[in-house]
């Protein structure tokens, strides 16, 4: 089987795993009548989903530290497709919550095994449009999530939408089961290997970066709603998540090449973080003009979800751990969004006017940049210790990416 299949199948897994992400978000007052909660009890659901996936995955990579890559996103599916399958059929709301933790932890697992695995399987210069593949098929799945969640529920009810999850997931399982080759040289990270990474100042810089995007970006998104509704004034909000998610798609397809022809990863997640501050600023002001709002939105979506990829590439140059780093990032995307939800429902509940919600948002994205161009750029210079060397392009613009990223995952030798 070709790489380029393989990578194919990796990429209908993580368009499973963004829808299971957020179609639950648009389902939340169907599930609180069925099961006799809250609506806010029921969003708790989606708590469990996030937290699991940021921090119970590497605990879960532990126990399969010495497994190859594809035992790992094959044993992820597995609980992925099982722990939906009892999300759809849960008649308490004790099950539901214990199902979506488990899918969670499922999807987190997933994840950064699907994205190691997918430079692997081709050539150093395809890699990053790979890794953007990979990336843009969970980005997909968000455009789809909670409108596609929506559209079955209306007709069929929120289980059908859930067991439509499920059967993406058993499609995404049967193809890596059957067909997968195995990953040379990557194997999933022990808990040891992550914080071992963690303490390596180059990786952790990257990682907090990505958390402050993700508070900024994914947090906000949470209160897209009520933030158009101020903003905008609209009806449905539908056809304005539609337009975020597409600029979700394009951005994470575009990010690879654009990685892959500039060898910059680093240049360009600083760029993408200071566009997307600039974008959420813009927000309050755009419903002046009709349909402006959408401009905004569709920078927002491109940029946020394109950010990922230059990120996931310069760890993924790192030696040795680059896999354990891989799986930090994307505990600390999840983590994000948790922690900027949480933030955003504390300002709403302390009388913020939604109108505002994005310019704390705003704030903490060029946060990010600065610390982006100064912590990071400290980093750069001082960091000669062993462990994962990624891109120097913080400070000197470091071209060979590409190259430094191909060998890791097939060979200790730099």
């Amino acid at each position: 089987m070709g790489g380029t299949r393989a990578v194919a199948l990796l990429a209908l897994g993580s368009f499973a795993v963004g829808t299971d992400a957020y179609a639950m978000a648009g389902l939340l007052p169907a599930v609180a009548a069925d099961l006799d909660v809250s609506v806010p009890l029921a969003g708790q659901s989606v708590t469990a989903f996030t937290l699991c996936y940021a921090l119970a995955a590497p605990l879960f990579s532990a126990v399969l530290a010495r497994r190859g890559t594809r035992t790992v996103i094959v044993t992820a599916l597995v609980v992925f497709a099982v722990a939906n399958t009892g999300s759809a059929l849960a008649e308490s709301y004790a099950g539901l919550l214990g199902s979506r933790a488990l899918a969670g932890a499922g999807a987190g697992l997933f994840t950064p095994a699907a994205a190691t695995a997918a430079v692997a399987l081709v050539p150093p210069e395809r890699r990053g449009r790979a890794l953007g593949l990979v990336l843009g098929g969970m980005s997909a799945g968000t455009v789809l999530g909670v409108p596609l969640g929506l559209f079955v529920a209306a007709d069929s009810g929120w289980r059908a939408a859930l067991w439509l999850i499920t059967g993406l997931g058993l499609v995404a399982l049967l193809g890596v089961a059957t067909a997968l080759p195995a990953v040379r040289g990557a194997a999933a990270p022990a808990l040891r290997a992550r914080l071992g990474a963690l303490t390596r100042p180059k990786v952790a810089v990257v990682v907090a970066v990505t958390f402050t995007q993700t508070v900024a970006g994914l947090g906000l998104y949470t209160y897209l709603e009520p933030v158009l509704h101020r903003v905008a004034d609209v009806g449905s909000t539908v056809p304005y998540l539609w337009v975020w998610g597409i600029g979700g798609v394009c951005g994470s397809l575009l990010a690879g090449t654009l990685v892959d022809r500039t060898g910059k990863p680093a240049l360009l997640a600083g760029t993408l973080l200071g566009t997307l501050g600039a974008a959420l600023a813009l927000l309050p002001w755009a419903g002046a003009v009709p349909g402006l709002v959408l401009v905004p939105l569709l920078v927002w979506g491109a940029v946020g979800w394109a950010f990922v990829v230059p990120q996931q590439h310069r760890l993924l140059a790192g030696e040795g751990e680059g896999a354990a780093a891989v799986g930090l990032n994307s505990s600390a995307t999840y983590l994000g969004g948790a922690v900027g939800s949480a933030l955003g429902g504390l300002a709403l509940a302390h009388g913020l006017d939604a109108r505002w919600l994005p310019l704390p948002a705003a704030g903490v994205a060029c946060a990010g940049v600065l610390f982006h161009l100064t912590v990071a750029r400290r980093v750069a210079r001082r960091d000669t210790g062993p462990g994962p060397h990624l891109p120097d392009d913080v400070t000197h613009g470091g071209g060979a990416a590409d190259a430094t990223a191909a060998e890791p995952l097939e060979r200790n030798t730099p």
